[in-house]
């Protein structure tokens, strides 16, 4: 087919810009040559990779996955370079926003101690699923398993409870605990960055009205203006404690899975160890 690594920057900093226009300044070159970058690589493949109207940009189904793929080739490439002239790079861990809570520490203190050859670098993402299919990292933690189509080696590690998070100046603030029923009647804000709560929490018939947001930020900042409530994992707590809101334990609510999660075949020499050391200080097992 004659891919050329030109073809998959192309398609990667046009998925990743939105925009032939900002793909094109990205790149550092003209936006029609972009553009015919673009032609030649989908009349090479003989497949359409992005729909293009006068309003919008969107990759396909076929642009969607190669443009992950690409990011994956351009980034193992980049670390094989990288190898040759400085040696070893870091291991690189993704977290989500709320990482593992209280774990988090003494999991990266232990692997240190254990491995000071191999150190270990956190990368906070959106969506730590989609960093590990393009290779930004080599290790993930997530709160939503992976389908099994996905290739991905997955391992349960611990469940932790959900939380309420109300304005401390809410009636509810001062509650030891609160249950699912006493939020249905008020909005409840989600982050779009973490699936790990939706209205589908709550039984059919008592779902709340729920609002969302970009990240955890807004989502604090929402919760502690009164504007809404959150429901979270207990790490949130331990990772973006707020003076304005307060975290209540949820006694009816249905804990969440923490997974392990890496790739399977190639990878970073030190991942298997790392994943060992995660499952022993974290624990293996948990069905979900």
């Amino acid at each position: 087919m004659n891919v050329e690594l030109r073809h998959l920057r192309a398609l990667a900093a046009i998925g990743d810009e939105g925009t032939i226009t900002d793909a094109a300044t990205v790149l550092r070159v003209s936006q029609p040559a972009l553009s015919r970058t673009l032609d030649q690589l989908e009349k090479r493949l003989g497949t359409r990779l992005v729909e293009r109207t006068t309003r919008r940009l969107a990759l396909t189904e076929a642009g969607q996955r190669l443009w992950e793929q690409a990011h994956r080739i351009l980034n193992q490439l980049d670390d094989a370079l990288t190898e040759a002239a400085a040696g070893p790079r870091p291991l690189r861990v993704g977290f989500a926003w709320s990482a593992l809570g209280r774990n988090t520490v003494p999991l990266l203190r232990g692997w240190r101690d254990e491995r000071p050859d191999a150190p270990a670098q956190v990368r906070r993402c959106d969506d730590p699923e989609v960093a590990l299919r393009r290779g930004e990292v080599d290790v993930a933690f997530t709160r939503v398993r992976p389908g099994d189509d996905s290739g991905f080696l997955v391992v349960p590690l611990y469940r932790e409870p959900r939380l309420a998070a109300v304005p401390d100046s809410h009636p509810l603030a001062r509650r030891a605990s609160v249950r699912l029923a006493e939020l249905a009647d008020q909005a409840v804000v989600i982050c779009s960055t973490a699936a790990t709560t939706t209205a589908e929490l709550w039984p059919r018939g008592r779902r709340p009205r729920t609002v969302e947001v970009p990240g955890v930020d807004e989502w604090l900042t929402t919760i502690a203006t009164g504007d809404a409530v959150g429901v979270t994992a207990e790490g949130t707590a331990h990772t973006h404690p707020h003076p304005g809101v307060r975290y209540l334990p949820l006694s009816d609510a249905s804990l969440v899975t923490v997974y392990l999660v890496r790739a399977r075949g190639t990878g970073h020499p030190a991942g298997d160890a790392f994943c060992a050391s995660a499952v022993r200080l974290l624990g293996a097992g948990v069905a979900g």
